[in-house]
């Protein structure tokens, strides 16, 4: 009798706290469990709104309820209004699926609730009675079977991964004909445009690094003459297409005879090499004022000869 009383008494439990207008109930569908087998329990709270805020607070679960019972999934909680004449009654419900895989009579504590800083708690325990598998003892006992080993058939494995073979032959076949592609493709021939430099400014660029050398003012008199006409010299190669880099200072001088360089600038010419040509080959030492003479007569010999090429007449030049 006593037992039939606590089977009837667990199989609804429905406790209700008031504090601030609120109740709060539990409730378990079976108590009576096999081992592993699942049941739900029922968390309910209903409060009366205000007309102000209220916080709520579930209870919190972890992943047991005790040492033996376990938190399979709890749901979300969910809100309605069982009064739809009253929306200031709200009810919040939330489901906990349990189980147990040790046989055993287990008591499940209670559930805590939080409204507006106030504890509410279930006034009583549940409990789950959770009973081993019946095994029939007449039968004998046999060891588990294994599985069932099934022969490789090559063309089962080709039905169920025929879509990745085809799949990575695809790819193989678009490489190897992008390769091909990009080796029959003919080569773009970037063609690097070099600017022509005008040999009056390449001569003008030497002459001014020769000056920054000072090298008569270090004693290197015979230095300076020879660089300063081999610069003389390798501009009239340039820009009178004359051989002037081997001949002498004679040699040079006729073969600038025809053309139209004004009788000054040949004056100035022959007193650069011929000055050059008695340091060079007479040891000859002449003073600072000299020096500077051949120097600055080199340059103006540059700039009074220097012939500049227009744009139309390089384009015309670079066709030929």
């Amino acid at each position: 009798m006593k037992k039939l009383i606590y089977i009837v008494l667990f199989l609804f439990v429905a406790l209700q706290v008031s504090a601030q207008n609120a109740k709060v109930n539990a409730s378990i569908d079976t108590n009576q469990l096999l081992l592993g087998e699942q049941t739900q329990i029922h968390l309910k709270l209903q409060y009366q709104l205000d007309g102000k805020p209220v916080a709520v607070q579930f209870p919190d679960l972890l992943d047991t309820l005790n040492k033996f019972v376990e938190v399979v999934y709890s749901s979300k909680i969910d809100t309605g209004y069982p009064n739809k004449d009253d929306l200031s009654l709200v009810e919040q419900t939330q489901t906990i699926t349990i189980t147990s895989f040790d046989s055993g009579y287990y008591k499940i504590p209670y559930f805590n609730f939080k409204l507006d800083e106030t504890t509410l708690t279930t006034t009583e325990e549940l409990f789950i009675d959770v009973q081993p598998m019946l095994v029939d003892t007449t039968k004998a006992i046999f060891d588990i079977k294994a599985p069932i080993e099934e022969p490789f058939s090559f063309t089962d494995w080709l039905k169920e991964n025929w879509v990745w073979l085809a799949t990575g032959l695809a790819i193989i076949i678009l490489i190897i004909v992008l390769i091909k592609y990009l080796k029959s493709r003919p080569k773009t021939v970037v063609e690097e445009i070099i600017p022509t430099i005008p040999d009056y400014t390449t001569a003008i660029e030497r002459l001014n690094e020769l000056r920054e050398k000072q090298l008569w003012q270090n004693n290197k008199v015979k230095a300076y003459h020879s660089e300063l006409s081999e610069i003389i010299r390798a501009y009239l190669e340039s820009r009178f297409n004359i051989t002037a880099l081997e001949n002498t200072t004679d040699e040079i001088m006729r073969s600038l005879r025809f053309e139209t360089i004004p009788p000054a600038t040949l004056s100035q010419l022959n007193q650069v090499l011929m000055l050059s040509d008695l340091v060079k080959f007479a040891k000859e030492q002449p003073i600072a004022s000299e020096n500077e003479l051949s120097f600055s007569n080199a340059m103006e010999i540059v700039l009074a000869t220097k012939l500049i090429i227009t744009p139309t007449e390089e384009k015309e030049e670079d066709a030929e």
